[in-house]
């Protein structure tokens, strides 16, 4: 690996940022592919760029021919990260599920009576707005935000930092009449259909359920099979 290809990953996975590193089988030329950035000697097409940072997106390391070339793309993602606004009883169960499906789990919730090590041991807790702590966290591609407080002081506004994040997924907990009156508000702040069409709400596939663990795993599932399919329902 060249040494200004090295130092640039070196950097970036330092700041926590994803890329790919490119390299052409044929003579080792190397290029370094971020969701913004392309650096290297190697020289790629926009097909094959677009192409790249969607394995990158994907965390897909693999042999590519691009334009004649044989290269392999080797992405250094960063994890999947699934962020809960609400430390509610169905969150409680979410932590007890999450565990094998390949997700860092974090809950934030303003209200410090509900987000305690107690109710939460071991998982990751932030006590603050939600819109602040996701703007710190630099929410990606491979991020999915899910707000189950029925509060919209709290929900509104990590959805609104999601809606302007590249998140896989974005999910909200209530009826589809309180779902109406959300869309609504968050019209009066300048989203547009298509953008406010990436909620799934009511959040989680239809299974049936009601109860807090039931529901948690009709979003989990959801969650997952956005993320394999891109698909809602």
């Amino acid at each position: 690996m060249k040494r200004q290809i090295r130092e640039g990953l070196a950097a970036a996975r330092e700041a926590g940022r994803p890329v790919a590193v490119v390299t052409r089988l044929t003579d080792g030329a190397q290029a370094l592919i971020g969701r913004d950035e392309a650096d290297g000697a190697l020289a790629l097409s926009a097909e094959s760029l677009d192409t790249v940072r969607a394995m990158l997106a994907a965390g897909s390391s693999a042999p590519l021919e691009a334009a004649g070339e044989r290269l392999f793309v080797r992405a250094y993602a960063t994890p999947w990260r699934l962020y809960v606004i609400g430390a509610v009883h169905v969150t409680q169960c979410m932590a007890e599920m999450v565990g094998p499906l390949d997700f860092a789990l974090t809950v934030i919730d303003p209200r410090r009576a509900f987000a305690t090590a107690e109710r939460f041991p071991g998982l990751r807790l932030l006590d603050e707005w939600p819109d602040e702590a996701l703007d710190r966290e630099g929410l990606d591609e491979r991020s999915a935000v899910v707000t189950l407080t029925h509060d919209p002081k709290v929900d509104d506004p990590a959805l609104e930092t999601a809606l302007r994040s590249p998140a896989f997924y974005i999910g909200a907990l209530g009826s589809r009449r309180t779902h109406a009156k959300r869309l609504d508000r968050l019209g009066e702040r300048g989203f547009s259909a298509e953008e406010l069409a990436r909620i799934h709400a009511p959040v989680g596939l239809d299974l049936g359920g009601r109860s807090p663990g039931e529901i948690a795993l009709s979003v989990l599932a959801e969650v997952v099979q956005v993320r394999h399919r891109g698909s809602r329902r």
